[in-house]
């Protein structure tokens, strides 16, 4: 608007000299080379900002911030009980338990002051219990609430055994997450007591349970370094950028195949036309790319690439791309 009230002032004024006329272009012209040279790094941004907002691991990011702190959280909408979360959390599992068996056949030798290595046997019967409740939540993930439902006596009856299962894994699960609170704490009482020398008696072991302890210290700071992610960086990204990432999603952007099917050309202005983009409210000059939509809406082509990447739907019809 600034812009829009100079040239008034200057049409107000009256006839201008040629010369103020052109240094005035040139001026214009220095500063569009300006901003479009220095647009570039930001569209790279902001293009990344998007990749990653419609990544599938910050949608379950997000999803998991959004389970860990809403009113209800039902079995049926818990992320953690998807294939892929469960398949991960079974290779973890497995791969620590092979790493402690593999020191342990290792170290028999070793004579650690503190008992580190009934710590390390604790900790692997610990993992191996948690074996059976991870074959129970991949069993019963998509088990939904159904109380509002009639179910005949021979589903019912089924229905209160599941919900008798139910409620023996979830005592189990928290008894086995209290142990591993407790066995958290003593381990690093044991490994990180200054007084002794642990390292010198039991290398291998002493090694086997920082990584031990350094993973279960990620694990208990995740929901801390979750909300510092969405709370804190992600906003603060979004502002500098100007682009929400809360809002991009797989299932609501525009592919990138979408968009090349779209028409697009360099603009052609005419002397009596009197067009601009509703998305940045801009004129259109000469030469500038543009882009066409299905319903024959036209716009800016960055205008409309980073709106159709957020919303696959036209901004002034609402009418979706055809995927």
């Amino acid at each position: 608007m600034g812009t829009r009230s100079h040239f008034a002032s200057h049409f107000t004024r009256g006839p201008l000299s040629n010369a103020s006329n052109s240094g005035v272009n040139e001026d214009d012209q220095g500063s569009h080379q300006n901003g479009s040279a220095r647009t570039p790094p930001l569209s790279l941004l902001t293009r990344t900002a998007m990749r990653i907002s419609r990544a599938r691991w910050f949608s379950f990011l997000r999803r998991v911030f959004l389970y860990q702190n809403g009113s209800r959280s039902d079995l049926g909408s818990n992320p953690f009980n998807s294939s892929a979360w469960i398949a991960l959390e079974f290779i973890v599992l497995v791969v620590q338990i092979s790493a402690i068996t593999f020191v342990l056949s290792i170290s028999k030798d070793e004579k650690p002051v503190w008992p580190l290595r009934i710590w390390v046997v604790g900790y692997d019967v610990g993992s191996l219990l948690c074996l059976p409740l991870l074959y129970w939540r991949f069993r019963h993930r998509f088990v939904t609430q159904g109380n509002d439902l009639h179910f005949g006596d021979i589903e019912q009856q089924r229905s209160g055994e599941e919900s008798r299962s139910s409620h023996l894994m979830n005592k189990s699960r928290t008894f086995l997450e209290l142990f591993f609170a407790i066995w958290f704490v003593m381990g690093n009482v044991w490994v990180f007591d200054s007084r002794v020398g642990n390292y010198d008696q039991a290398p291998k072991l002493h090694i086997l349970c920082i990584f031990l302890l350094a993973w279960n210290a990620i694990s208990y700071s995740f929901p801390f370094l979750l909300f510092l992610l969405l709370c804190c960086c992600v906003p603060m990204i979004s502002n500098m950028l100007g682009y929400n990432m809360n809002m991009g999603s797989v299932d609501r952007g525009a592919s990138d195949d979408q968009l090349s099917c779209l028409p697009k050309w360099k603009f052609k202005e005419v002397s009596d036309e009197n067009s601009e983009c509703c998305i940045c409210l801009a004129r259109y000059r000469d030469k500038e790319e543009v882009r066409q939509l299905p319903c024959s809406h036209l716009f800016h082509l960055r205008c409309v690439d980073q709106w159709l990447r957020i919303i696959s739907c036209c901004p002034l019809c609402k009418k979706e791309l055809e995927k």
